[in-house]
């Protein structure tokens, strides 16, 4: 799993197709390599540096519980919610299973 860096990468995955839970919002694009991306955002709204931290690592670990149904040549960007620091973290991982296939059926569309 290749973790996106750059605003650009990030900026090319938001013009794909994305599906909303209340702990997340996963946001999918095609991309050029072969090993899946995936990026992660939580912005100021949500809390302090330690809650925003605290979010983008539990997205992190449910990340790479999912990896193995994340497709090559994608770019996956997690953007973290306040919700996801109270979600119980087997929640937060049946969500983002359940979303990855989601997102791909409505980006077919």
């Amino acid at each position: 799993m290749r973790r996106l860096k750059t605003r650009s990468e990030f900026l090319r995955v938001a013009r794909g197709s994305r599906v909303g839970r209340s702990a997340f919002s996963l946001q999918v694009n095609d991309a050029d390599r072969i090993e899946p991306g995936v990026g992660f955002t939580v912005t100021k709204l949500t809390g302090n540096s330690p809650e925003r931290n605290r979010i983008r690592r539990r997205l992190r670990a449910a990340a790479r519980t999912c990896a193995l149904q994340l497709l090559p040549q994608h770019d996956y960007v997690l953007v973290g919610r306040r919700e996801a620091l109270s979600v119980p973290f087997d929640r937060l991982v049946a969500d983002l299973a359940a979303a990855i296939p989601k997102v791909h059926a409505r980006k077919k569309r």
